[in-house]
């Protein structure tokens, strides 16, 4: 049996749908590069959907973080409606967590920690770029940048106002197995008052 054909029973399960992920989660960093990318999806107020690949920054018993422009479309999205979803797919272990829930910002001291773990050059980029606004070119982008690291040099270069982060609360969970020829397993937690309730999925 390779590694994408794991076997996955219900009595495998942490009860508690975080721990479980964690412990997942601890399996893919040591397997799979960039384990904590996911896509993250979020919908406008009238419903129309729209999705992208994000960082998973932590994880705790609160939720799932990731962080953004708060004026990027995500942003402006969950500003309108703040059910989202996110996907984890390790390819090499045949796995997905499908993860929904409502999202909030995090607080501010916690948007300033997360934007202190950036490389400097990453700050900066999120300091000089609007994102999801159109540019005229990729050089003014650039030249924007170059601006600012000179003008910065030598200081701190400071979470800026419109950039901060996020977190999921969930409420559902999935925990997808791959298996041969497409028999996938599949067990889904959704809560049940102040537990959670597992139930077997079909394929």
């Amino acid at each position: 049996m390779g590694d994408r054909e794991r076997e996955l029973r219900r009595e495998d399960l942490l009860d508690e749908p975080v721990a479980q992920f964690q412990r997942w989660f601890a399996e893919a960093r040591a397997e799979v590069p960039l384990p904590q990318a996911c896509a993250l999806a979020t919908a406008s107020r009238d419903g129309r959907p729209s999705v992208r690949m994000v960082l998973l920054k932590d994880v705790d018993a609160r939720g799932f973080s990731f962080a953004t422009s708060y004026t990027s479309r995500k942003g402006r999205e969950l500003a309108e409606n703040d059910g989202a979803a996110l996907l984890f797919y390790w390819h090499p272990l045949g796995r997905q967590v499908r993860i929904e829930g409502r999202v909030e910002r995090v607080s501010p001291e916690e948007s300033d920690a997360i934007f202190a773990a950036r490389p400097r050059d990453s700050r900066l980029s999120a300091l000089a770029s609007r994102q999801s606004e159109p540019v005229a070119s990729r050089g003014e982008l650039e030249e924007r940048v170059r601006a600012l690291s000179a003008e910065l040099e030598g200081a701190e270069v400071e979470r800026p106002g419109f950039w901060g982060g996020y977190r999921l609360a969930p409420d559902v969970f999935e925990f997808w197995q791959h298996r041969e020829n497409r028999l996938h397993i599949r067990l889904a937690y959704t809560r049940a008052g102040d537990a959670w309730e597992i139930t077997e999925l079909q394929p």
